[in-house]
């Protein structure tokens, strides 16, 4: 099969179009021929291996996982024995978390971490909801707690997790306010914002506005600017997944490092958020889906031979919403 491989880390160049093995699918594990995959910030991070100290996971060397790409969509292929939920011929959407290789022809993956696509979704749409889906669901959902009636400021919300975050908070019945740059304001309005900040002429965290959570995809304010933003008793959601631009991780990092030594001395909530692959996120952003309440964006779609150009126009800070990779 075609996939693309990377033997060292780098830049975009290191990566590649070449034939390896299908792989076989064991006990427990099925395998998809994916239809579509897609991009998150988290695929170049790991492609350069940035940060330096996430190495220690993903190899010291060189990655230890040679095909990229965490999320996909497809039609079951094969199946292993004790897989009981899924069956050849199913579409289905998933996260191979930091296994990777969802850039490919085929993936193998645990059962656990597939779910039935969405069936009003196209594979292309499907495969952009796992990894920043499941983000913006336990932001605001679990991280949170966001409740109808409350008002939800999500900074970074033309992104991937934040195109998806305003949809939820809007079915969740909050009022929100979507910070983004001027170009993106008329998209995050369609997607259901009640109040748009152009982060290029305003300061969101200096407005007369208190919100009761702040979801910060960025990490490009500080603790102190993020807190003056939320309501005395209000709960500031720390995710480092949706830095933009193609720089280090180490400024999201460090503000999250401090976000954790804050949490208990302010009375503020303050979480860091971290998401898990799984089924229960992929059965509950189906459901959201499948209910009109969530409608990934694509803003390109790139064939498989072309991912390095995908990465670059990711990381270069042009994209908005999603990247998919067509089969």
């Amino acid at each position: 099969m075609k996939a693309i491989v990377q033997d060292r880390y780098g830049s975009p160049e290191t990566l590649r179009l070449a034939e390896v093995a299908v792989p076989t699918p064991g006990p427990g594990d099925v395998l998809v021929r994916v239809e579509a995959a897609a991009l998150n910030a988290y695929d170049w991070h790991a492609m350069r291996g940035d940060p330096r100290l996430a190495r220690l996971a993903m190899g010291r060397s060189r990655p230890r996982a040679r095909i990229r790409g965490r999320d996909f969509a497809g039609r079951v292929e094969a199946v292993g024995v004790d897989v009981s939920q899924v069956r050849p011929g199913d579409p289905v959407f998933g996260d191979l978390g930091d296994a990777n290789g969802a850039f490919a022809e085929y993936v193998c993956v645990p059962e656990a971490l597939v779910a039935p696509t969405p069936a009003n979704l196209t594979p292309q749409q499907a495969a952009a909801l796992p990894l920043a889906g499941a983000t913006a669901l336990t932001g605001l959902r679990d991280a949170g707690r966001v409740e109808a009636g409350q008002r939800v400021l999500i900074n970074g919300a033309s992104g991937g997790v934040g195109t998806l975050a305003v949809q939820l908070a809007k079915a969740f019945g909050a009022t929100v306010t979507a910070v983004c740059r001027t170009r993106n304001v008329d998209l995050v309005r369609s997607l259901g914002a009640d109040h748009v900040v152009d982060y290029t002429r305003d300061d969101f965290t200096r407005g007369p506005h208190r919100h009761d959570v702040v979801f910060d995809l960025v990490g490009n304010r500080s603790l102190t600017a993020l807190r003056r933003a939320l309501t005395p008793t209000g709960t500031l959601v720390l995710s480092g997944g949706g830095v933009y631009g193609g720089g280090s991780l180490v400024g999201p990092v460090w503000l999250i490092a401090r976000g954790r030594l804050l949490a208990p001395l302010v009375r503020q909530r303050v979480v860091v958020l971290t998401t898990t692959p799984g089924r229960h996120h992929l059965d509950a952003l189906r459901a959201h889906a499948e209910a009109g309440h969530l409608t990934p964006v694509i803003d390109r779609a790139y064939p498989l031979r072309e991912v390095p150009d995908a990465i670059r126009y990711l990381e270069g800070e042009h994209a908005r919403a999603k990247v998919v990779i067509t089969l």
